[in-house]
C-alpha cells in the first residue's frame, strides 16, 4: 500500500447567493462556471508567511476549498497579497516563485501541486478538514477578513442585515480590527475609536461616568453600545479593548437595523465583536507599561479541537494597575474573557463568559462653568484639577452571551441569542466642580457615597434567508428582540459641605466619613421589537435596494426608592421604517449609496405645573437622509458622504402653560474617510468631518439658526504607518487630531466658546524573531500620545456641566511574544 500523508489547508465560505450554493450542492460546475468562479473578485489581505497558513487564509478570503499535500507546501513561503482582485490573480500572486501550480477542480475547489508532478496530483479528491460550510446568511464563524493594511475589515455586522461587505453597505460604517487596537495599545473600546473623524470622546477615562463618544454631533454613551449585536452585555462603564476582535461603528440613526438603543442614542451604533479561536494555535503574552507607573500583562490563548477543528476555545486575561499621569489618580483593571464555539454540519454554537473589574482613585470631577463666566485657560491636566486623593470608584461586571444558528436549508438559517449582565458600582467622591470666575476660582460639590447596581437581560431570535424570484435576488431577515434593564441606586452625604478651590491651585480637604447606603430598585426599562427587512438585488448585485421596518415597544417604570411604589410609568410603541440603496453603475469597486432611516428616543411625560401634566409623548423620531460614494482602489478605499439628521425636542407654550413636541436640531455634514495601503509598507487611516449643527426650532424662535453647543464644526484625523525598508521589522507611526472651536451654551449673546485644539501622537513598533520559539515573533511597541504635551479643553458630552481636559503626554510601552 502506497503511504501518503495529505494535510489539507481547507477553508470554506459560500458565494453571496443561493444560486451559487445550490450549484455547489446539487451539481458540479463545469466549463464557463469554473472560469466565472476563478474570475470573481474578492478583497485579500494576506501577509508573507508559511505557505500552508497562507493557503488557509486564501481559502477563507476567496470562499473556496484549497487542497495540497503536506510535502508540497512544506518549507515554502508565500508572497503577500493585498487588495481587490480576481481569485485567479490572487492565487497566482500568492504562489509566485514557489514552483507550485494550481488548477480549479470540477467541484469548485483548487488543487495545488509541484509543476513536475501536476498530472498525478490532480487525481486526488479534495478532502475538507475545517468543518461544515458556512452559508453567507450566517453570523457565527462568518467574520469578514481584514482589508489591506490590517487596521480595518472588509465588512462589518450591520444589525438586521447581517454581515455585509463595505461596498455593499448603504451606510457609513467602519470596522476596526484587534490588530489595530493592539498596535495602538488601546486600554478601552473608546480609545479604539480615536482614528475616526466623526467621533470625539465625551468623557475622560478618569471621570466617574461611563465612556462614550459624540458621533455626528450626538452623544452615544457606552450604555448604548452592543456586544455581538446585543445591547449592554459587555462591561457598562469602560469596556476593555482586549475583549474585541472587531469594533464596528455605524454612523447615524439605526432603529430599523438594531432597534432603539437603551439610552436612545441617535448619533451612531458601536458594536464589539468577540474574539474566537482561529485554525492556527495561538499562545501570546504581552507585558506593558503606561506612564507614569502603570504595569500590566495580557495573555491571549486560542485552540481548536476535534478531527475537523470544530471546537474552539479562546481566553483573554488582562491585569493592569498603577499610577497615571494625573495627580492622585490610579487605575486598576482586570479582565477574564472566555470565548467558546462549535462549528457543526448545518449548525453553529458560541458562548462568551466574562468578568471585568476596575478600581479608580483620585477620580476627576466633572468641570462646569457658571452662567456668564468666560472659560479660563486650560490648566495643566496633570494637576487633576479639584480631584481629591481620597476620591475613589469601584466597578464590577459579570456577563455572558450564548448564540445558536441552525441551517434549515442551504439558504435559510434560524438563529437565537441570549445575554445576561450584572454591573455593580460604588464610591466616595465629589462629582461636580463649578468654575465661578475667569481666574479659576471654583466651588466643589459636597462629596457623597454612592452605591448602584444594574441587571440586564436580552434575547433575540429570527430567520435569515436568500433566494431568487426571477431576475431579482433577495436577502431577507425577520427578527424579534427582548431587552430588560433593572436599576437600583442610593446616595448618602455626610457632614462635609461644598468647599472652595481653584482649578490652577486645587485645595485638598479631609477624608469624609460617609456610610455606604443600601441601594434599592429605582427603575425598570424594557425595549422589545419586531423587525423585517429585504435587500432586493439585480444585475449581479450592481443594484441593491433595502427596505425594512421595526415595530418598537418602549417601557419605563420609576419607583420610590424607600417604599418601592411606582411613581411614573411609560409604555408606548413606534413604527420605524427605512429605505436604502446601493448602485454600482460602472465597476464593482465603485459604490454609490443612499439611505433614509430613523432613530428612536423615549418620549417624556409632562409634569406639573403644566396644564397638560400627565400627557405621554410617543417615542421621539429622529430622521436621517444620507448619500455617499465608496471607491476601492485595490489596497486603498476612500469614502465620501453627506448627511442630515433632524432631532425633535420639547418646547413650552407659555401662553397656554403646556408642553409640546415642537423643537428641532438639524445636523448637516460631510464626511471624508480613507483607509488601507497607499503603497506597500505605507498605510493610512483617517479623514475629516465638516458639520453644520443648527438649532432649527427653539423656544419662541429666540435661538433659531444658532449653532448647537458642544459640536465642533470641523474635525480632522489622519494617521499613518511606514515600514522602514532598511530596518526589516521596524514600523513608524503617527497621528494628527484636530478639533475645531465649539460653542459652550445657547443661552446668552455674545456666546462663550471652547478653543480649537490639535494633538500629535507618535510611535514605533519592531518585530523580530523570538529566540525562545523558532518561527514565532517578538513585537515591541512604543506609543506617545500628545507628544507636545499640550494643555487644552477637549470637549464635553453636550452639556456645560461635563467639560473635560485633554490627557497630558502619555507614554505606552509593550512587548508581545508569540509561542
Amino acid at each position: 500500500m502506497r503511504k501518503s500523508v495529505a494535510v489539507m489547508s481547507t477553508v470554506v465560505a459560500l458565494a453571496a447567493s443561493s444560486t451559487a450554493w445550490a450549484q455547489g450542492r446539487q451539481g458540479e460546475p463545469t466549463g464557463p462556471d469554473l472560469a466565472q468562479a476563478s474570475g470573481q473578485q474578492r478583497t485579500f489581505d494576506i501577509p508573507v508567511q508559511p505557505l500552508s497558513s497562507a493557503l488557509n487564509a486564501f481559502g477563507t478570503q476567496a470562499g473556496i476549498q484549497v487542497s495540497v499535500e503536506a510535502s508540497v507546501a512544506r518549507g515554502l513561503q508565500s508572497q503577500a497579497v493585498a487588495g481587490t482582485m480576481t481569485i485567479d490573480a490572487a492565487l497566482r500572486q500568492l504562489l509566485g516563485g514557489t514552483g507550485i501550480v494550481a488548477r480549479f477542480t470540477p467541484n469548485g475547489g483548487v488543487m495545488l501541486s509541484r509543476a513536475a508532478d501536476a498530472s498525478g496530483a490532480l487525481q486526488l479528491d479534495p478532502v475538507q478538514v475545517q468543518g461544515a460550510l458556512v452559508p453567507p446568511q450566517a453570523m457565527i464563524d462568518n467574520l469578514p477578513p481584514p482589508y489591506a493594511g490590517g487596521q480595518v475589515a472588509t465588512g462589518a455586522q450591520v444589525g438586521l442585515l447581517g454581515e455585509r461587505a463595505v461596498m455593499d453597505t448603504p451606510f457609513n460604517q467602519t470596522s476596526y480590527t484587534a490588530k489595530k487596537a493592539k498596535d495602538q495599545q488601546a486600554k478601552s473600546v473608546q480609545e479604539v475609536l480615536a482614528d475616526d473623524p466623526s467621533v470625539r470622546a465625551m468623557r475622560p477615562a478618569t471621570s466617574p461616568g461611563a465612556d462614550g463618544a459624540n458621533i455626528r454631533g450626538f452623544p452615544v454613551n457606552s450604555s448604548s453600545w452592543a456586544f455581538g449585536g446585543l445591547f449592554n452585555i459587555m462591561p457598562t462603564l469602560s469596556p476593555m479593548a482586549e475583549l474585541a476582535e472587531r469594533v464596528d461603528i455605524l454612523k447615524g440613526p439605526s432603529a430599523m437595523l438594531s432597534g432603539m438603543a437603551p439610552l436612545g442614542a441617535i448619533g451612531g451604533t458601536v458594536n464589539v465583536q468577540p474574539k474566537r479561536a482561529s485554525n492556527e494555535p495561538l499562545t501570546q503574552g504581552t507585558a506593558n507599561y503606561i506612564s507614569s507607573g502603570q504595569f500590566g500583562a495580557h495573555a491571549d490563548i486560542g485552540r481548536r479541537f476535534g478531527p475537523d477543528k470544530e471546537f474552539g476555545v479562546r481566553f483573554n486575561g488582562v491585569f493592569r494597575s498603577g499610577s497615571t499621569e494625573l495627580q492622585y489618580n490610579t487605575d486598576q483593571r482586570a479582565l477574564a474573557a472566555l470565548g467558546l464555539d462549535y462549528r457543526g454540519d448545518g449548525f453553529r454554537l458560541s458562548a462568551d463568559l466574562g468578568y471585568q473589574s476596575q478600581y479608580i482613585t483620585g477620580i476627576s470631577p466633572y468641570l462646569s462653568l457658571a452662567a456668564g463666566v468666560q472659560l479660563p485657560w486650560a490648566p495643566n491636566a496633570r494637576s487633576n484639577p479639584t480631584a481629591q486623593p481620597w476620591g475613589f470608584q469601584t466597578r464590577t461586571d459579570v456577563f455572558t452571551m450564548v448564540k445558536a444558528e441552525v441551517d434549515l436549508s442551504p439558504n435559510v438559517t434560524a438563529f437565537a441569542s441570549f445575554g445576561a449582565h450584572d454591573n455593580r458600582m460604588g464610591g466616595v467622591y465629589s462629582p461636580f466642580t463649578t468654575i465661578t470666575n475667569f481666574n479659576g476660582t471654583a466651588s466643589v460639590q459636597a462629596p457623597f457615597n454612592i452605591s448602584s447596581w444594574t441587571s440586564y437581560l436580552t434575547a433575540e431570535g429570527g430567520v435569515r434567508t436568500n433566494f431568487d424570484t426571477g431576475i431579482i435576488g433577495h436577502e431577507a431577515a425577520v427578527i424579534g428582540t427582548i431587552y430588560s434593564q433593572t436599576d437600583g441606586s442610593a446616595t448618602a452625604t455626610g457632614s462635609q459641605p461644598a468647599f472652595a478651590t481653584n482649578i490652577y491651585n486645587p485645595a485638598v480637604v479631609g477624608i469624609p466619613n460617609i456610610a455606604t447606603p443600601n441601594s434599592t430598585k429605582t427603575s425598570f426599562s424594557g425595549l422589545n421589537s419586531l423587525a423585517i427587512a429585504d435587500t432586493l438585488s439585480a444585475a449581479n448585485k450592481r443594484v441593491q435596494l433595502t427596505v425594512g421596518a421595526r415595530l418598537q415597544q418602549v417601557v419605563g417604570v420609576n419607583y420610590n426608592a424607600v417604599s418601592g411604589a411606582t411613581t411614573s410609568s411609560y409604555n408606548e410603541t413606534a413604527l420605524s421604517p427605512s429605505v436604502a440603496l446601493v448602485i454600482k453603475p460602472f465597476w464593482d469597486n465603485v459604490s454609490f449609496y443612499a439611505n433614509w432611516i430613523q432613530g428612536l428616543q423615549q418620549g417624556s411625560i409632562v409634569q406639573a405645573p403644566f396644564a397638560n401634566a400627565g400627557t405621554i409623548f410617543p417615542p421621539y423620531k429622529s430622521t436621517q437622509y444620507e448619500a455617499g460614494v465608496k471607491i476601492d482602489w485595490g489596497t486603498l478605499t476612500t469614502t465620501a458622504s453627506v448627511f442630515q439628521i433632524a432631532q425633535p425636542s420639547i418646547l413650552t407654550n407659555t401662553a397656554a402653560n403646556t408642553q409640546f413636541l415642537g423643537g428641532e436640531q438639524v445636523n448637516q455634514g460631510l464626511e471624508l474617510n480613507v483607509f488601507g495601503e497607499v503603497s506597500p509598507g505605507f498605510r493610512v487611516l483617517g479623514g475629516a468631518m465638516f458639520i453644520n449643527p443648527v438649532l432649527a426650532k427653539t423656544q419662541g424662535g429666540a435661538r433659531d439658526g444658532w449653532i448647537a453647543p458642544f459640536t465642533p464644526q470641523v474635525t480632522l484625523n489622519l494617521g499613518g504607518e511606514v515600514d522602514v525598508d532598511f530596518v526589516p521589522g521596524l514600523t513608524l507611526t503617527g497621528r494628527a487630531v484636530y478639533t475645531g472651536a465649539q460653542y459652550i451654551d445657547a443661552t446668552a449673546f455674545p456666546r462663550r466658546t471652547m478653543p480649537e485644539w490639535t494633538r500629535f501622537d507618535l510611535g514605533a513598533r519592531y518585530a523580530f524573531d523570538n529566540p525562545g520559539a523558532p518561527g514565532k515573533l517578538l513585537v515591541g511597541r512604543l506609543n506617545v500620545d500628545n507628544v507636545l504635551d499640550a494643555n487644552y479643553w477637549a470637549g464635553s458630552n453636550n452639556s456645560a456641566f461635563f467639560m473635560f481636559l485633554g490627557a497630558p503626554r502619555t507614554v505606552r510601552l509593550s512587548l508581545t511574544a508569540d509561542f
